[in-house]
């Protein structure tokens, strides 16, 4: 190998570019035809006479950081799907579901008058659901998943749709009711929209919460009846991995002290494969 200089010296450079730069280094055996030119692909350089070949050196740190930060908040972001041709949950007829006595459509919303869940004939397992809802004060609502047995809440799954928490995180706006919170709070002030879009896969569960996934969760990790992955306990008699992984999607109806009514509007349902 041949020996640098043992004299350190700074060297001075004719040009910079992105992909090349052009040093002059004291003239040695074997130097290049050119002069002792050399060429090489890199983004920052720090050259020097040494003892040691010429190290390659990382851009500042305060970039990178800026530069993964701005990637995070990015990838934060869910777009909500394009949902042409998508099949409506409810049609406006009532025609996929089962006694919708106690639900009406005022306009393009979807309202309950009654205590009575609205459940759709067809059953569903790997999908995503996109939907659009609005809660009034101490509104209590919930959207049911794969239901084993209508006639058993706690036999589905349910996103939490309300304007409390219950006391409880387990119980907040977007939770698996009693299994998982949701990440983070994304809920607007009573009276607004709010967006989910929210996709069953086998034992994958994902809710993406006005533009943020907020729960992910994988059902096979709730390998015990009546207590969470995390160790607190649950109301369900029965594992979560052993769940039907296909069943009716319900509309809870007015529940709560109040009986105060969610808004439902834009229910749209793409089957996978």
């Amino acid at each position: 190998m041949e020996n640098w200089p043992s004299r350190r010296k700074k060297q001075s450079y004719k040009s910079i570019t992105p992909n090349t730069f052009t040093p002059n280094p004291p003239k040695r055996e074997g130097a290049s035809p050119s002069g002792g030119q050399h060429k090489a692909k890199l983004s920052t350089l720090d050259l020097e006479s040494s003892s040691s070949p010429p190290r390659y050196h990382s851009p500042p740190m305060k970039h990178t950081l800026l530069a993964l930060l701005a990637t995070a908040s990015l990838s934060l972001a869910v777009d909500p799907p394009d949902t042409t041709g998508w099949k409506d949950l409810f049609p406006s007829d009532f025609s996929n579901a089962v006694a919708p006595a106690g639900w009406v459509i005022k306009g393009d919303e979807l309202v309950a008058t009654t205590h009575d869940t609205l459940w759709t004939k067809e059953s569903y397992g790997n999908f995503i659901l996109d939907l659009d809802f609005k809660v009034e004060k101490e509104s209590n609502s919930g959207i049911f998943l794969r239901s084993g047995n209508i006639k058993d809440v706690l036999s589905a799954l349910e996103i939490q749709v309300h304007d409390s928490a219950d006391g409880s995180k387990y119980g907040m706006v977007a939770a698996i009711y009693d299994a998982m919170p949701p990440s983070k709070s994304m809920a607007k002030p009573v009276g607004e929209w709010n967006h989910f879009t929210i996709t069953c896969k086998g034992p994958l569960v994902s809710v993406v919460f006005n533009g943020e996934e907020v729960i992910n969760a994988d059902l096979d990790k709730w390998s015990e009846a009546g207590k969470n992955p995390d160790g607190t306990p649950n109301k369900f008699k029965k594992a979560l991995k052993d769940y039907a992984r296909t069943g009716p999607i319900g509309l809870q109806g007015l529940h709560g002290k109040a009986q105060a009514p969610v808004y439902y509007r834009n229910l749209k349902i793409k089957v996978l494969e």
